[in-house]
Parts: C-alpha cells; structure tokens; sequence
C-alpha cells in the first residue's frame, strides 16, 4: 500500500472502504456462529474483532508508518499529531482484537476505551465539516458514518438484556 492514492477504483482498501467491509463480515460471521454463546455477545465479539480492532491496527498503521497518506485522505497537512492519534489506534485496535478471546470484563474495558475514541473522532469530523470545510473522503465519508455506526453498535450490543454482567455498567444512568 506504499505510494497509495485515493483512487477508489484501483485501490479500493486506501479508499477507507476496509472499516464497512469489516463490519458487513463480522455481522454475517456473527450470524453465521448462531448456537456459539449469547446472541449479543457474539455479535459484540465480532465488531470488536473486525471493524474496531483490525480497522483501529489498520488506521493506526497508516498514521504511524504512511503520514502522508493518511493526512491527505482525511484533508489534513502531515502533523508529528498523527504519530499520538496513530499509537491511540494501535493500542484500541490491539485491546479489542483481544477482547475478541476474552470474558464478558474484558469486553466492557475494551467497549469503554473504543467508545470514548470513537465519540471524540465523531466530533472531531464534524467539527473538521462544519469549522473547516472539510469534506474530503476521510473525514467525511466512511471513516465519520462508521465511527456513528460502530459507537451505536457497540453501545446496543454491549448493554443488552442477555449480556448480565459487566456491561451493564456502561448503559448511561446505571452506575449505582
């Protein structure tokens, strides 16, 4: 992906497509596990794993080894920024993959760090749109409608009346 250009033709992956491939296949996978636990956990497992973890690795990546790239797909100039927002990637990318393979506490930690990001980054394009004009494609295309999409889903499946437990403790007003 060196040398990668926003061309959504010939290089659909550098389009920021990857985070909605992702969450189409880890909806259908977690569909397809029917019978492997929970109904919600499953599908909470399956958005941690793909759309929040390997997308988080992926984007990190990009901020941390590909600037340039990076930069010029969300409309920014290259900023020694992007090497923080890259590790903060990483390290929720790597947390939910792991959460994929761990308990219901693990999740919610995991949950917690993922949403609070995702929120943030959801208002950081919106204000990118409305402050700066910015409509380029990584900040107001795919990346923006999946940090909405992800944070609902999250947020849905985690606080699920089949999930008893720690999840619980993220529902807005349940902290007694």
């Amino acid at each position: 992906m060196v040398g990668c250009r926003y061309d959504r033709l010939r290089h659909p992956l550098c389009a920021g497509n990857l985070p909605a491939l992702l969450l189409v296949v880890a909806l259908v996978m977690a569909a397809a596990r029917r019978g492997h636990g929970p109904t919600a956990e499953r599908f909470l497992s399956w958005i941690l794993l793909l759309p929040i973890g390997v997308t988080g690795l992926w984007a990190g990546s990009f901020h941390v080894f590909l600037p340039a790239t990076a930069a010029a797909l969300i409309g920014w100039q290259v900023s020694p920024f992007q090497f923080e927002v890259g590790m903060a990637d990483l390290a929720i990318g790597a947390t939910a993959c792991i959460a994929f393979w761990r308990d219901l506490s693990f999740k919610a930690g995991a949950v917690c760090a993922a949403s609070i990001f995702l929120l943030g980054d959801a208002v950081g394009h919106v204000r990118e749109m409305v402050m700066a004009r910015n409509f380029a494609p990584g900040n107001a295309g795919v990346a923006f409608y999946m940090d909405i999409i992800c944070l609902c889903s999250l947020s849905l499946f985690c606080s699920s009346p089949a999930n008893e437990g720690p999840c619980e403790i993220l529902e807005v007003g349940r902290f007694a």
